[in-house]
């Protein structure tokens, strides 16, 4: 697919996705969905790709459903995804359970982080929500803000706020559709951390490129698997899925290197994926 609202590079094992209109701050269109469903594939399926990091270009990270586009929603009286019939997949080799727009990242095989470097509202705050991981600049504005065009909560947030933050934080801010800070939103538990603009995605990279240098491509797998199979089950069959996966990746080469290496007081040298 040709890539005319997204860009996607690849270094030192992260795949980065940026978001780029930036002269629409980055709004979402049914061509940027395609596009970024075919990339997280593409990343997914690629074997030097460890992690993927998702941004915005220019001054935003995507302030929600183009104004155009909505308004055309009003003017023909119903919603029109602008998406083509057959998009891609994301996340085909996780739990079916996932396979939703947004909630395809948790069925995806690596981790995948945001870095959010300005305002992010509506989609673009479900999109940012639905990531493992999400870093921002100080002082960008966020909002759910589907209150004030009468629609609902969008794209399962009514979902993932409140296992991010607890409900009474979440309900402020899904009643309300209020806009607020990525400083309040690193306080409400939301953003993992704060960088300047002049050096959040340099951040962001270290941040992952040490995690994926620690630990295993297949531990970060089942790891993340198991975190949100768990928000849907007890705690009996979580701790059964623990003991099944810890008795195969004992049998796995990386569990040999793995204890190599920590007796050894060196690097892990991890395998292929």
């Amino acid at each position: 697919m040709e890539l005319k609202a997204t860009r996607y590079d690849v270094a030192n094992g992260i795949g980065t996705i940026t978001l780029s209109r930036p002269e629409r701050m980055n709004a979402w269109t049914g061509r940027m969905h395609a596009e970024y469903r075919a990339l997280l594939v593409r990343a997914d399926e690629d074997v030097s790709v460890r992690a993927i990091v998702v941004t915005g270009a220019g001054r935003g990270f995507c302030v929600g459903g183009d104004s155009q586009a909505l308004q055309g929603h009003a003017q023909r009286g119903g919603y029109d995804p602008g998406t083509p019939k057959d998009m891609a997949e994301p996340g085909l080799a996780g739990d079916a359970v996932f396979q939703a727009s947004f909630a395809y990242h948790f069925a995806l095989r690596k981790p995948i982080v945001a870095a959010i470097n300005g305002p992010a509202a509506g989609v673009g705050l479900a999109l940012a929500c639905f990531t493992d991981l999400r870093f921002a600049v100080p002082g960008a504005k966020l909002t759910t803000a589907h209150g004030k065009l009468n629609l609902p909560a969008e794209y399962g947030l009514s979902w993932i706020l409140p296992r991010v933050m607890g409900l009474t934080r979440a309900n402020d801010l899904l009643l309300t559709s209020r806009v607020f800070s990525t400083d309040e939103g690193h306080a409400l538990g939301l953003i993992n951390g704060l960088f300047s603009p002049e050096v959040l995605l340099d951040s962001v990279y270290d941040y992952v490129e040490r995690m994926i240098a620690t630990v295993s491509p297949n531990a970060l797998r089942q790891t993340r698997w198991q975190i949100y199979r768990d928000l849907h089950r007890g705690a009996a069959a979580a701790v059964e899925d623990s003991e099944r996966l810890i008795e195969e990746m004992m049998t796995e080469q990386d569990y040999a290197e793995g204890v190599a290496a920590f007796l050894e007081k060196r690097s892990p040298r991890w395998g292929a994926l």
